[in-house]
């Protein structure tokens, strides 16, 4: 499986970035805008050419979110079900449901 290519300023292989960076900042979401991976809207702001755009309600199976300690992508669905991944039991950032809206209506 390839693992899919992570857009924006990440700061390590497990996608951190220079804005979110701690131990459980390890996920990155593909935003609907563009169908590509980011750590988080502050490098989607950085580096997109547009305005970013929330996944839609209704679009919680798609694949949208991804491990970056596994690489495994999880749908919207499984990932704002879950404190951990569920492949791997990486423990997610429980503070990122703070930025939900601007990701997921």
């Amino acid at each position: 499986m390839t693992r899919p290519h992570v857009h924006g300023s990440t700061v390590d292989e497990q996608t951190r970035c220079v804005h979110y960076a701690t131990e459980l900042d390890v996920i990155a979401i593909r935003f609907a805008c563009c169908d590509r991976y980011f750590p988080c809207h502050l490098c989607h702001e950085e580096v997109a050419d547009h305005e970013g755009r929330a996944w839609p309600a209704g679009s919680g199976a798609e694949l949208a979110v991804l491990c970056g300690v596994c690489s495994s992508e999880l749908s919207i669905d499984a990932y704002r079900g879950a404190p951990r991944c569920p492949e791997c039991a990486a423990r997610f950032n429980p503070r990122c449901a703070a930025h939900y809206p601007l990701y997921f209506d």
